[in-house]
């Protein structure tokens, strides 16, 4: 609940924050939260740049942000509250959260010596919908050996065979209510009461109360909409934004081989022209020149990382499930009244 107040609060700009907590027996038990200082004149989601520029503002790896979280764990700690550092918890909008920005900060979480540390992404724009969209990644081993070395290269992804998937691993979710926090939503569908209420005798009387036995929610006809919802629509354009971006990223590198070539042409023609002039040489009985001079008179081209269209990948992967996801429960409801909107032959 408290990150989802302070991402609403927020909204649109980036909302990030520390989690604390306890490993238990390989469930890592997240039992508080508190945000970093919101940085004045921050940017918003609105779009990819917008959204890596934000998480870097407010990158919980920054220094100042590095010591209000010591400070905050030191005071939970005094008042004998779970201070064990298990992650930190962005906003995101769109599912526009895979960014070389969140990715630098969950390694920074990561190369501690917790690595059991997570990262919530809470997408307020799909939590709008009706369902709460809180998710937990971890970095993967693979990609981390790959991150550690800097090297992201055409010849280091072949033999490590990292791929877009592997950069997150998605962890399950599992929500856990207070006692107070179920007692407010099961009073959520009834009216505030007028008058003083009376303290009931015993507990069994407590639990006949129909108000406390009834759903913790109204029932709610907005699922039952057929209308196609903006949120599709603008996940298709983040969509073929990132395709965009994809292309553009997959132009450098048919620009880099292409260059490469061409370097490479230049010193084959070299070598031979000067394999032709030692051999007529070694017919004169000349002193022969040095056949590795090519590497001071030609530079190849280097290779750009390939780490941007892997982040790239990864986030257009997550667009494609949230419009799958979506289009899922509208195609059902699509299916139920086909009677009805399609006119029949009779």
């Amino acid at each position: 609940m408290r990150i989802i107040k302070h991402s609403s609060q927020v909204f649109p700009s980036i909302a990030t924050g520390s989690l604390v907590g306890l490993d238990v027996e390989g469930q890592l038990q997240v039992t508080n939260s508190f945000n970093m200082p919101q940085v004045d004149g921050g940017a918003t989601v609105g779009d990819a740049n917008d959204a890596q520029l934000a998480a870097q503002i407010a990158a919980p790896r920054a220094k100042a942000n590095i010591a209000y979280q010591a400070e905050m764990i030191r005071m939970l700690r005094e008042v004998n509250v779970d201070a064990q550092s298990v992650g930190w918890y962005m906003s995101a909008s769109m599912g526009n959260f895979v960014s070389l920005a969140a990715i630098e900060n969950q390694f920074y979480y990561q190369k501690e010596p917790n690595e059991r540390t997570v990262t919530l992404v809470h997408d307020v724009s799909r939590s709008s919908q009706g369902s709460l969209n809180l998710r937990a990644y971890r970095l993967s081993p693979q990609f981390i050996a790959a991150y550690k070395e800097g090297k992201f290269t055409t010849e280091s992804l072949q033999k490590s065979g990292l791929r877009y998937q592997d950069i997150f691993t998605e962890l399950p979710v599992v929500v856990y209510n207070s006692h107070l926090l179920t007692s407010f939503l099961h009073q959520l569908p009834a009216a505030p009461p007028s008058k003083a209420l009376n303290f009931p005798p015993s507990l069994a009387t407590l639990e006949q109360d129909p108000s406390l036995t009834s759903l913790p929610l109204a029932p709610n006809f907005d699922s039952l909409d057929l209308s196609i919802d903006p949120f599709l629509e603008k996940t298709c354009d983040l969509l073929l934004d990132s395709i965009e971006t994809h292309h553009t990223e997959l132009n450098n590198y048919q620009f880099y081989q292409r260059s490469l070539a061409r370097e490479q042409a230049k010193i084959t023609q070299w070598q031979t022209k000067r394999k032709a002039e030692n051999a007529s040489r070694t017919a004169t009985k000349q002193p022969l020149l040095p056949e590795d001079e090519w590497q001071k008179l030609f530079k190849l081209p280097q290779e750009p990382s390939r780490l941007e269209t892997l982040v790239n990948s990864r986030q257009v992967e997550q667009y494609s499930r949230q419009v799958d996801a979506f289009t899922a429960s509208i195609s059902a409801k699509m299916f139920a009244v086909k009677s009805n909107l399609v006119p029949s032959d009779d």
